[in-house]
């Protein structure tokens, strides 16, 4: 009888295992990573080139995922100062993306862009000679105590890329 009770805890602790190992490659391989400040230092350029001008890249503020292939979707803000006004109320930062990514569900090539939230409330990316790629409809987010100028926060399956109250959300396959 003893035996009996020792063989069936054993078979039930082996299924404990398979199920905590089948639950935890499921999670490392099948979900997306919010990169840390470290990871973004290693992968965020210093500049970016946009519209025949090269502009310094804010670290402090430039964000990025890595998906379960290990590619990579990048973005952060730019200094715009040199830039022309007309380019500078469209264009707040740069967007890489090493892998599928849709925007608001459109989805968006693999490449390097420039990006900005309008007056208007729109979305836009542009490939890096200002041609407009994509342009969506931003949400306003009233419920951010702290806006901040650029984050990306994890949002069920998705992640929501903010610009102070604005965002738009991004699906990283």
């Amino acid at each position: 009888m003893v035996d009996s009770i020792e063989e069936d805890l054993m078979i039930n602790l082996r299924k404990g295992m398979y199920l905590f190992l089948f639950i935890a490659l499921a999670v490392s391989f099948g979900a997306a990573q919010v990169l840390t400040a470290d990871q973004l230092k290693k992968a965020v350029p210093s500049s970016f080139f946009y519209s025949g001008e090269n502009a310094p890249v804010q670290m402090r503020n430039s964000v990025g995922v890595k998906n379960s292939a290990g590619n990579l979707v990048l973005a952060g803000l730019v200094d715009t100062s040199g830039y022309a006004t007309a380019i500078a109320e469209k264009y707040q930062g740069f967007l890489i993306a090493e892998g599928k990514v849709s925007i608001e569900g459109s989805p968006l090539d693999v490449g390097a862009y420039g990006f900005g939230f309008t007056k208007d409330g729109k979305f836009n990316v542009m490939n890096v000679a200002g041609g407009e790629v994509l342009s969506v409809t931003a949400h306003s987010d009233e419920k951010v105590a702290h806006p901040v100028p650029l984050k990306l926060e994890k949002a069920g399956s998705e992640y929501r890329l903010y610009a102070g109250k604005k965002y738009v959300t991004l699906k990283v396959d």
